[in-house]
């Protein structure tokens, strides 16, 4: 089934519920809401898209993000989300390889396509393609699709240098709506869903089960993440929720005591992203209250590994409650998840080892890259790459994570995806990247460098190849890069130089 027979369902039985505002400000309900999706499916059709095709969007939060996923899914083709603060080359390479037939953008963003070699059409949603889109005459119906076709093609951060393509199915977005309502929240008709994080991403997922259940849809004016105007906005419609990272989290608490807000109207903010530490979900729950839960995934399964409930992130009665609240919580209804060995036989509760997933909400396979998708699926489980321990209750608990992820401000960066823009630099002979503790962002990108290039060239490198969030916040200067006996860079010692 069709994702966007849900929102075709509402608009008919709920048509004139408030769907979309713009800051405090409707700019549709959910008949409108519907009517628009259909109008630019029926212009995507007249552009030559067929079912299965893909479209991409790189645009900034706004009402007419969701407007462009939904016609894009009445087509019957997959959507592209880009993370619009990547790099137009970095967006370049998404465009291509997904072979996206066009890309709907918002202004500023449209230029950064332009300037590359994408060779995509670009719909300006402020331009006169998108205008005549919502004029276009509207599909009937959404276009028929089968549970395993696409319907999210979402680009991981690259751990080679360059992203891979997760298919993301009409069934896996599903299970992971209807497992929300089983395990992380329920949602009403009197719900509104806040957009501060990236709608390329876990905020924008989210959409589907607040249309599924008639909640209204708000996109900030700022586009993003203010803390003053969350609480403004939470405020002014009650019942909000909205998808954070742990960093925003921890922000919204420091500038809610500087302000003197208790953030009234925030009924559940679900984080994830990113590590959480004890000590500030503490702060957070002793001031805003018992709003907050915890996800755990990964775009191979989006938003439905494991889920820390309302009711273990608040209680402090449980003799290991610390333990729980440190932990990601339990398997979401529609997954098994294991630890095991990398080669994917399970391990005994207590066990360190590989989380291991497998379900309903975990992807078929990499886009085009069936090696990378031999490597990830092992029998039918999603080996995940992170490392953890599940105790005799369940919960799950992060050690570590493989391959050296950084998460910084809840965004992935890779670190060889840096080294290979640095090491472009003809003075520069060795170089390796490695996160550093920052109290706000959760971490931050360090570049160790062996060569003479200044900092301002290195900066400029990066500013003319990749997103400003994955540029190294501090170059340091060493002779030699630690290695072991294979030659391979020891980056635990670079942390404990750190």
């Amino acid at each position: 089934m069709n994702l966007a027979v849900w929102l075709q369902r509402m608009a008919a039985a709920e048509g004139a519920r408030p769907a979309l505002y713009h800051g405090q400000v409707m700019v549709a309900d959910y008949a409108g809401f519907h009517a628009r999706a259909a109008s630019v499916a029926g212009w995507l059709q007249a552009q030559g898209v067929q079912p299965g095709d893909r479209v991409g969007i790189f645009m900034k939060n706004c009402p007419d993000y969701l407007v462009a996923l939904y016609g894009i899914w009445c087509a019957g083709a997959a959507a592209v989300p880009i993370n619009a603060k990547l790099h137009g080359k970095e967006a370049e390479f998404i465009l291509q390889n997904s072979g996206a037939r066009l890309v709907f953008t918002s202004p500023g963003l449209t230029e950064a396509v332009a300037a590359t070699e994408a060779g995509v059409r670009c719909v300006d949603i402020a331009g006169s393609d998108y205008e005549q889109a919502m004029q276009a005459e509207p599909v009937a119906a959404p276009v028929s699709r089968a549970p395993d076709d696409l319907a999210w093609l979402f680009y991981t951060s690259g751990t080679t240098g360059r992203p891979k393509g997760v298919m993301i199915t009409h069934r896996m977005l599903m299970n992971m709506a209807l497992a929300y309502f089983s395990d992380v929240d329920q949602v009403s008709r009197e719900d509104h869903a806040l957009y501060a994080a990236p709608m390329s991403h876990g905020a924008g997922i989210y959409a589907i089960q607040h249309v599924l259940a008639g909640a209204a849809h708000v996109c900030p004016v700022s586009g993003g993440f203010d803390e003053a105007e969350i609480f403004d906005l939470a405020a002014h419609f009650g019942r909000v929720h909205m998808f954070a990272a742990p960093t925003m989290v921890t922000r919204m608490t420091a500038v809610a005591k500087q302000l003197g807000r208790k953030g009234e109207g925030l009924r559940t903010v679900v984080y994830a992203g990113g590590p959480m530490y004890v000590a500030d979900i503490i702060e957070a729950v002793e001031h805003f209250g018992p709003v907050f839960v915890q996800v755990y995934g990964q775009g191979e399964c989006p938003m439905a590994i494991t889920a820390l409930s309302r009711h273990d992130v608040q209680d402090r009665t449980h003799p290991r409650w610390k333990d729980r609240l440190a932990s990601v919580g339990t398997a979401q209804s529609v997954v098994e998840v294991r630890i095991g060995t990398p080669e994917g036989e399970f391990l005994p509760a207590g066990s360190h080892g590989e989380i291991m997933v497998r379900g309903d909400a975990v992807m078929p396979g990499y886009w085009q890259n069936p090696e990378a998708t031999a490597k990830t699926l092992v029998n039918g489980w999603l080996m995940t790459g992170d490392m953890g321990v599940m105790d005799e209750d369940g919960y799950l608990t992060l050690q570590d994570r493989s391959k050296d992820l950084i998460i910084t401000g809840g965004s992935n960066v890779y670190p060889r995806e840096v080294e290979e823009v640095l090491l472009m630099h003809p003075q520069v002979q060795e170089v390796s990247v490695v996160g550093r503790p920052h109290a706000d962002w959760g971490e931050e990108v360090v570049a160790f460098v062996v060569g003479d290039a200044t900092d301002a060239e290195l900066d400029a490198l990066c500013n003319s190849q990749i997103a400003r969030f994955k540029r190294p916040k501090a170059y340091l200067r060493i002779a030699e890069l630690p290695k072991n006996n294979y030659g391979k860079v020891l980056k635990t010692e670079l942390r404990k130089m750190l």
